[in-house]
């Protein structure tokens, strides 16, 4: 009887697999790196120690604090990515990315020290990913704050080609003494309102909304912009003019007007026995919002709830000290209004009325 050994010399060996063979391109990210280090640099603060590319993020606390309040944010940008997408508008999203966070943070009286952020994708683009940063580092010199770390993930078949997600983290301080928490508002205080530069990064699904049921023409004209520009604006970054309006004056309450408008944001700085009462024709409402009222047909209320209505930032002072801080903010290059005052509550009255 004879033995025989099975013959493998025509099974087929299978290929070596790499980490690009599943979509994900180690060398890419290298290059994007090197692509943003110098839109960092431009942010760095002296408190940062190192730069980009360590495992974590170093800041030395300045010793200017006599006794430090951390102030953190986190936010994203929204459906407004989706008409960055169809544009193909990327190199100011970065800058909606940053202006949320600090924004929110700079309420409670806090300077924006640091910044971080998250970008995600099924297939890493070089040259978009290079965009948003870099409109991520813009956001950061508007508000004096650096860009000390991040992370892009690259996740293949997590999101559409040509796509991709956003996520920031802020940190800010304040002294324990300036910290800004609406409780010293009192009947009398006047609110002043800053302009927007649109529509921010808020109520964009229903933006979208109003473009697709009408087959809106982007290129349209709204006050000698397309109607594209005016949509994608970038979200304003008030945080270098009321720092320096917080040096020379006390501000009772500040409140970024954003998701909810000045109906829901406003309230969340007021004792409850008090309302703002607020004057519409106070202000100048910009051409965006009629138009998106009129091809939306949208009621007035759930404008007021949704959109800033060409108010991004309210502030809260004294009565007597109105005159000066608006003029001190429009030195700073803020267009500014008074637009209402805090009011005694009576019962089953809302805490913001817009008349």
């Amino acid at each position: 009887m004879t033995s025989s050994k099975p013959d493998n010399t025509n099974l087929s060996q299978p290929d070596t697999l790499s980490y690009r063979d599943a979509g994900v391109d180690l060398d890419a990210g290298n290059a994007l790196i090197d692509n943003i280090k110098p839109y960092a640099k431009r942010t760095m603060r002296p408190e940062v120690l190192g730069g980009i590319g360590g495992f974590g993020a170093l800041f030395e606390l300045s010793n200017k604090y006599q006794n430090p309040i951390l102030v953190s944010g986190t936010d994203g940008v929204g459906t407004k990515l989706k008409l960055a997408f169809q544009l193909n508008q990327h190199a100011t999203i970065g800058i909606d990315l940053v202006a949320m966070s600090v924004n929110d943070i700079l309420v409670q009286g806090a300077e924006p020290l640091f910044f971080l952020d998250y970008f995600a994708c099924g297939k890493l683009d070089i040259a978009t990913a290079t965009a948003v940063v870099s409109g991520i580092a813009s956001g950061c010199e508007q508000a004096g704050c650096a860009l000390i770390g991040g992370e892009t993930a690259e996740m293949p078949g997590m999101y559409p080609t040509d796509e991709y997600d956003l996520a920031g983290f802020a940190v800010g301080a304040v002294e324990k003494k300036d910290l800004i928490t609406g409780r010293t508002i009192c009947a009398g205080d006047q609110v002043i309102g800053l302009a927007s530069s649109g529509a921010h990064s808020n109520g964009y699904s229903l933006i979208r909304k109003i473009i697709a049921n009408n087959d809106c023409d982007l290129s349209l004209d709204l006050d000698g912009k397309s109607l594209a520009d005016t949509i994608m604006m970038p979200t304003r970054i008030y945080v270098k003019p009321l720092l320096e309006l917080m040096k020379k004056l006390p501000v009772k309450g500040l409140a970024h007007i954003t998701g909810g408008g000045l109906i829901e944001n406003l309230p969340r700085i007021l004792p409850e026995h008090l309302t703002a009462s607020l004057q519409k024709d106070s202000w100048h409402t910009p051409a965006l919002f009629a138009w998106l009222q009129q091809q939306g047909n949208v009621t007035d209320n759930e404008m007021q709830r949704v959109f800033n209505c060409g108010i991004g930032m309210t502030l809260i002072v004294a009565a007597d000290q109105v005159d000066q801080a608006m003029e001190i903010l429009r030195n700073a290059g803020e267009t500014v209004w008074q637009i209402g005052s805090i009011k005694p509550r009576q019962p089953g009255e809302l805490a913001t009325a817009i008349t």
